[in-house]
């Protein structure tokens, strides 16, 4: 697992276990223009996560509207490594699986992927688009058709 693969999980694990922990009070208010950074334990910029309001559904399911995930670079130079936005996005905590019906739209250095009907899995490390999946390249691709 690498860095920022890593730090996306440790993020929504902390995440769950706070909704958790909420969820003991017997009803959580929903959280509004939430921003969760989380650092390295040098104490570099690893990720944010950001959105417009957070519910906590259950003890294992948390809705997002207005989701902004940036990941840095874990160094002293804090270079953002990929940003991952969706308008609606619902994590579901012990499955480790964050999945939206609506948009979603990741950008790299190297990429941009949009598409509408996505699925993350933590476990297996991969995007699944189920309709309307755009990827443009912002690299050179030479003979990539031989």
């Amino acid at each position: 697992m690498n860095g920022p693969e890593k730090a996306l999980l440790t993020a929504f694990a902390f995440l769950g276990s706070v909704i958790c922990a909420a969820q003991e009070t017997l009803v959580a208010p929903p959280a509004r223009n939430w921003t969760l950074p989380l650092f390295t334990k040098e104490g570099f910029r690893q990720m944010t996560l950001r959105g417009d309001e957070v519910r906590p559904i259950s003890s294992d399911r948390v809705d997002i509207s207005g989701m902004l995930v940036t990941v840095f670079s874990g160094d002293m130079q804090a270079k953002v490594d990929s940003v991952l936005s969706s308008p609606e996005a619902t994590f579901m905590i012990n499955a480790r699986v964050a999945h939206g019906d609506h948009s979603v739209r990741l950008v790299r250095d190297d990429v941009e992927v949009t598409g509408d009907g996505w699925t993350y899995y933590y476990n297996e490390k991969k995007v699944l688009i189920a309709r309307n999946a755009h990827v443009v390249f912002h690299a050179a691709m030479p003979d990539i058709l031989k």
